[in-house]
């Protein structure tokens, strides 16, 4: 759930190019807030490939050897960022395996964004690059994704149920994905300890 200061309807933009100049931004910010803590950071979710429409909220991803939530939410919190308390924002269920994770929001006022902290190698990191690379790679499928959740927005623009129904979609999306990915070899992206992706 949004932080009160977060609460606003759905709204989808068309892609952003200031999006990956934002994602570099705060990558820098975690970067030097975390530093050999964070493996990689990556930038995911629909703002993370060009052409596709997108909520203006940059998702990031930063890849961590463990989930240790008593170390990381305060290390993020030394620098105004604040832990999203839902369950399906400590835990995902990915190739049938639960996965933990932690979510943060953006301090009071800063950019829009969800940084997601995963582990290295969790199915869960593995998906949300993947969703990035099969969505950047194939035109047809980025097309439907945007055009999809553009109706969407439209009929529910309420966010958690807009979440809600995306949810199963993007399942379905996945299907495809996973396709692409064994037809094409591809594999994450290997982490470095300074880069981001």
């Amino acid at each position: 759930m949004p932080f009160p200061d977060e609460s606003a309807p759905v709204a989808l933009l068309d892609y952003q190019p200031q999006w990956a100049l934002d994602f570099e931004q705060l990558a820098t910010t975690l970067r030097d807030a975390l530093g050999d803590h964070a493996r990689s950071i990556d930038h995911v979710g629909s703002t993370s490939v060009p052409g596709l429409a997108a909520k203006d909220c940059v998702d990031i991803q930063v890849r961590v050897e463990a989930v240790d939530e008593s170390q990381q939410v305060e290390l993020f919190a030394a620098i105004g960022f604040r832990c999203r308390h839902e369950s399906w924002n400590r835990t995902e269920v990915c190739g049938g395996q639960e996965c933990r994770k932690l979510v943060f929001a953006p301090p009071v006022g800063a950019r829009r964004c969800n940084v997601h902290l995963r582990e290295e190698g969790g199915p869960n990191a593995r998906f949300a690059l993947l969703f990035r690379d099969y969505l950047r790679a194939d035109e047809a499928a980025r097309h439907s994704w945007g055009a999809f959740k553009k109706r969407l927005s439209l009929s529910v623009p309420d966010l958690r149920d807009y979440g809600q129904i995306k949810a199963p979609a993007t399942q379905v999306l996945m299907m495809a994905a996973e396709r692409w990915a064994a037809e094409t070899g591809w594999k994450s992206v290997p982490i470095t300890t300074a880069g981001h992706s």
